[in-house]
């Protein structure tokens, strides 16, 4: 087992003291240690937030990226070298505001690459305005009578929208997540993980004691997540029971093993050939 300091950058995180973004690093670099992976097999890409400064603090290959781009960004990389653990991490304004439309075709595709979402229900870059995954009548910067959309359940959009892994941690939780971390990067597919991630500064709601008196583990109540009906009966579970633990996970024929440009390997491991210039005459 490698040691987790490997993957320690020599950039400290600035997130604010308390942050349950902390948990979901030390979680990771736990995860990819016990995996035996070395920082120049792990690549993380993530968008815009508070939650994607991750890259800068995690020694591998990284990439900050655009604000709800950090999956179409993935899959370039996990198609132009398919020998990568590729990890795209973000928050929830990142991953289901903005950048929605990618996640379901992300999860449709199935690439395999794992989806890593801090879930703190509140946009914190931007100082505390509703997100899609802010509960109905929360007061907010942007919502000061209460916030009047509802609330996203990104777990029951993953169950439909395809993805062949799907799971919820809580960084409260933190040797429990990054079991969960490392059951997402060995399967093979598209793997979401989901964390409840508090965000002391602008969520008061939602905080590690709220969570902590409501969630329970999946596993304790013997759950099947080869069950899709189960997984989607336990996404709608919220209030005063709200389950982490894999919800779901199905091992099916990934992008890259049907794609047959990657039938050789990795492509950017593969010989270069020049185009042969007659056929472009063909097009002249």
């Amino acid at each position: 087992m490698a040691d987790a300091a490997v993957f320690k950058s020599d950039i400290k995180p600035d997130w604010c003291p308390g942050c349950g973004d902390f948990g979901v690093l030390n979680s990771l670099q736990k995860a990819c240690a016990d995996l035996n992976l070395e920082p120049h097999q792990v690549m993380i890409v993530s968008g815009i937030g508070c939650s994607s400064n991750l890259p800068g603090f995690f020694n591998s290959y990284g990439l900050h990226t655009l604000h709800g781009r950090s999956l179409p960004v993935a899959s370039g990389v996990k198609l132009g070298n398919s020998d990568l653990t590729v990890i795209a991490t973000g928050g929830d304004g990142d991953g289901y505001g903005i950048g929605a439309g990618h996640f379901v075709h992300s999860m449709r595709r199935n690439l395999d690459i794992t989806y890593i979402v801090m879930d703190n229900q509140i946009y914190g870059l931007t100082t505390g305005q509703a997100s899609p995954t802010t509960e109905r009548m929360i007061k907010t910067k942007s919502t000061p009578q209460g916030n009047l959309e509802s609330q996203l359940n990104p777990i029951a959009l993953a169950l439909a929208g395809g993805a062949s892994f799907v799971a919820r941690g809580f960084s409260g939780e933190p040797t429990h997540l990054a079991e969960l971390y490392k059951q997402a990067i060995r399967h093979k597919g598209f793997a979401l993980v989901d964390v409840f991630s508090p965000c002391m500064t602008y969520n008061k709601n939602n905080t590690y004691t709220w969570f902590k008196e409501r969630i329970y583990k999946l596993e304790d109540q013997r759950h099947d997540p080869k069950n899709f009906e189960a997984a989607m009966a336990r996404s709608q579970e919220w209030g005063t029971q709200i389950p982490i633990g894999v919800f779901y996970q199905n091992e099916r024929m990934t992008y890259e093993e049907g794609e047959p440009a990657m039938a050789h390997g990795a492509m950017s491991k593969l010989p270069f050939k020049p185009l042969d210039p007659s056929i472009l005459l063909e097009f002249v």
